[in-house]
C-alpha cells in the first residue's frame, strides 16, 4: 500500500544556535509539536538522527532517511553555531492524516506565528510525493521534488495539500482532504503552495 512522504523546509530568522528568547521559544514549541504528531493516527515515522547536539544537522547519522541535504538556494550556514533551517522528513498512511495533523493542533498554532520566526524564500515550505512500502524517502529525495515542485508546480511527481494526487497520479480535488475550512483560505498558510 503507497504511503505519503512528506518534506517541510524553513529558512529561519536566526541560527538555531542563538539563544534569544524566539529561538529558544521555537524549539519549545517544536519539541510539544513532535509529540503531538507523533502520536496522531496516520503517522508512520519521521527522519530522527541517531544522536548529536541539538541543531546538529550537517554530518549527523540519519539512517535510512540518508545524509542530511537542503536546497540549493539555502544560503545560510551549515555548522551546529550557523544553521538557520528548520526541516521535517515524515512518512504517513494517506493525505487526509498528514493533512490533519498539520493544520490542527499544536501545529497549526505553530503555523500561526511562522513569520516569527522563518523568512519569507519566494519557495514552497513543504511538498508531498507517494512512496511505496518499502521505500524510505530520504533527505535529498525531500529536496528535489521540493525543487521540482517550484520550477513544475504540483504535479504526481510533487505536490502540496492545495493541489494533491493521489497514489495512482490522478489530481484530486484539495477539498477532499479538508483544505477548506470556515474562516481561512485554503492551504494558502506559508509560501508559495504552502
Amino acid at each position: 500500500m503507497p504511503r505519503l512522504a512528506l518534506y517541510t523546509f524553513g529558512v529561519l530568522k536566526s541560527p538555531l544556535a542563538d539563544p534569544a528568547p524566539l529561538t529558544r521559544e521555537f524549539y519549545d514549541i517544536g519539541a510539544s509539536v513532535y509529540r503531538e504528531i507523533s502520536r496522531h493516527p496516520g503517522y508512520l515515522a519521521h527522519a530522527e538522527a541517531a544522536e548529536g547536539e541539538r541543531g546538529t544537522l550537517f554530518g549527523a547519522d540519519w539512517g535510512a532517511w540518508g545524509e542530511f541535504a537542503v536546497p540549493p538556494w539555502y544560503g545560510k550556514g551549515r555548522t551546529a553555531q550557523t544553521t538557520a533551517l528548520a526541516a521535517t522528513l515524515s512518512l504517513w498512511t494517506g493525505l487526509r492524516p498528514a493533512f490533519d495533523a498539520v493544520y490542527t493542533g499544536l501545529h497549526r498554532a505553530a503555523l500561526n506565528r511562522r513569520h516569527d520566526w522563518f523568512e519569507r524564500t519566494g519557495h514552497p515550505s513543504h511538498v508531498s510525493w507517494w512512496v511505496s512500502e518499502d521505500v524510505t524517502p530520504t533527505w535529498q529525495d525531500g529536496v528535489s521534488r521540493l525543487e521540482h515542485l517550484h520550477g513544475h508546480g504540483s504535479a504526481p511527481h510533487a505536490f502540496t495539500f492545495h493541489h494533491p494526487f493521489t497514489p495512482e497520479a490522478t489530481a484530486t480535488r484539495a477539498e477532499s482532504i479538508g483544505t477548506k475550512a470556515p474562516g481561512r483560505r485554503a492551504a494558502g498558510l506559508a509560501g508559495r503552495d504552502a
